[in-house]
């Protein structure tokens, strides 16, 4: 625990909701709900708009639908998102050398490490001139959370949401915890929280009052010790610069199973290539390829295939994938597919041309042995059918996703707000430009395109020189858990 609140943790407000009320001047103040859009899908990111009618980040975005029919429903655009956090990564780096991203709009810093603060007046000018910088590179505002270690730190930014700051005074924090509910702590979920309801314990003031034996004979020795020390308020981990990732993966839930064994093949292959992208994004490579599929029935079965020496190489990796793939019975439908590679290390084995050839040897001869298949008798079960092809409707939402960038020869740029009966609905409108105008073309009008994302600010504040030339902010009101400010 360190003497001074010089850990900083940012977590930007309702990010993707945000970016995408920034980027669309007529969704400024309304409910907009960022996620899946089909039968299946799921809630990512909320507007505090939409969370004021119940709608929540991991709900089925049918049940959101219920809640706020009104509100504008999106599917996320990484691109914009992923270009949003490198500018506000890039702005942490300038405090300090030691930034631990969680996520794309989470992260730790150690201000002490950087120079950046050594107490708490300083610590708090610093949290306030990163909200102000914030604001002008990206447009969006960020919550910041200041304490002696980062469970506290985490802790202060969620009291500070939205757009706020609270510093957490080294020496208030048991009196800070006490009252909270025990949820408030990292790693006590759903289940540890109901187990510690049942035996009594709601506040982490209860924990800290049971003592570190009985927490153990509850939870077990390693959950209950740390337990224990949280309720004190004790946090010894260190902001870490790199945090080492130890899988990279993407799935895909389908809106209707799939039955057709061609197709969920076809789907496999797709992902491994998405998955290697992102491998070689990270400059990584992988020795252990793992393919995951849930199906119609909800069960999940996971197999994994190791090979000779870690690769990037796409060939490899689609070829593992689809071998997995014959070994899992596909019956009755698959929901979600998922492809990760694990075991990962930045170097890739040097023959990658001999290691491809082996694997289609070896799938090869793991098709060959397979006996062929009788067609079933009339009258009985057999292999589902062959599934239909997608609807002119569905090709048209899969080209023109809903929040997406157009770009017209005519009109300019705009984005997607529907599409349906061979039409695509556009609104034309830029960030930070007054609310657009809304147009109907059909979904294969020549002149409509996809486009990139336009940057959120026209005019950044140019940061080069930061943090020493932006102004220091003025104090707020002190609150209970320390110093508060919000605009």
């Amino acid at each position: 625990m360190r003497p001074a609140p010089t850990i900083l943790h940012l977590d930007m407000d309702a990010f993707y909701a945000s970016a995408e009320q920034a980027a669309k001047p007529s969704l400024r103040g309304k409910a907009v709900v960022v996620g899946g859009l089909g039968p299946r899908g799921v809630v990512a990111t909320a507007s505090y708009e939409a969370r004021v009618l119940g709608v929540h980040s991991a709900m089925p975005t049918a049940q959101a639908r219920r809640l706020a029919p009104n509100a504008a429903y999106l599917v996320p655009r990484f691109q914009l998102y992923r270009s949003v956090s490198e500018q506000v990564m890039e702005l942490l780096g300038r405090l300090s050398p030691l930034v631990e991203p969680l996520s794309l709009d989470e992260a730790f810093v150690d201000l002490e490490a950087g120079g950046a603060a050594d107490d708490s007046a300083s610590a708090r000018s610093t949290g306030e001139r990163l909200r102000t910088a914030i604001r002008a590179v990206t447009g969006l505002s960020g919550s910041v959370g200041l304490a002696g270690s980062k469970m506290l730190a985490k802790i202060a930014s969620e009291q500070a949401k939205p757009d706020g700051l609270v510093l957490i005074e080294p020496g208030t924090e048991r009196e800070l915890l006490a009252p909270m509910p025990v949820r408030t702590l990292p790693g006590v979920g759903p289940a540890t929280g109901d187990h510690l309801r049942r035996a009594g314990m709601t506040t982490v003031h209860d924990l800290a009052e049971a003592g570190e034996d009985e927490l153990v004979r509850l939870v077990g020795k390693a959950h209950g010790h740390g337990l224990y020390r949280m309720a004190l308020g004790l946090d010894d981990r260190p902001v870490v610069a790199e945090r080492d990732a130890k899988s990279v993966s993407v799935e895909d839930t389908f809106d209707v199973d799939l039955h057709d064994r061609v197709r969920v093949r076809a789907e496999v292959e797709r992902l491994a290539v998405r998955c290697v992208e992102r491998l070689r994004a990270a400059h990584r490579s992988g020795r252990t390829v793992v393919l995951k599929v849930r199906r119609y029935d909800f069960s999940t079965l996971t197999r994994s295939d190791t090979l000779r020496g870690p690769t990037d190489d796409p060939t490899v990796v689609r070829e593992a994938a689809a071998r997995l793939l014959e070994a899992v019975d596909t019956t009755g439908g698959v929901r979600l597919l998922g492809v990760g590679v694990t075991g990962l290390a930045d170097f890739t084995q040097e023959d990658l041309f001999a290691q491809a050839a082996d694997a289609r040897e070896l799938a090869e001869r793991a098709r060959e042995p397979e006996p062929e298949r009788q067609a079933p008798e009339s009258g009985t079960e057999g292999p589902a059918a062959e599934e239909e092809p997608e609807s002119a409707e569905q090709l048209a939402a899969r080209r023109w996703p809903a929040g997406h960038d157009v770009h017209h020869a005519v009109h300019g740029h705009g984005w997607v707000q529907g599409s349906g009966v061979g039409r695509v609905t556009v609104r034309f409108e830029e960030p930070g430009g007054p609310v657009g105008r809304v147009r109907t073309f059909r979904i294969d009008d020549p002149e409509l395109t996809p486009a990139d994302p336009l940057p959120l600010v026209r005019d950044p504040v140019d940061y080069s020189s930061w943090p020493a030339s932006l102004p220091k902010s003025r104090s707020g009101p002190v609150s209970a858990a320390g110093e508060e400010s919000r605009p």
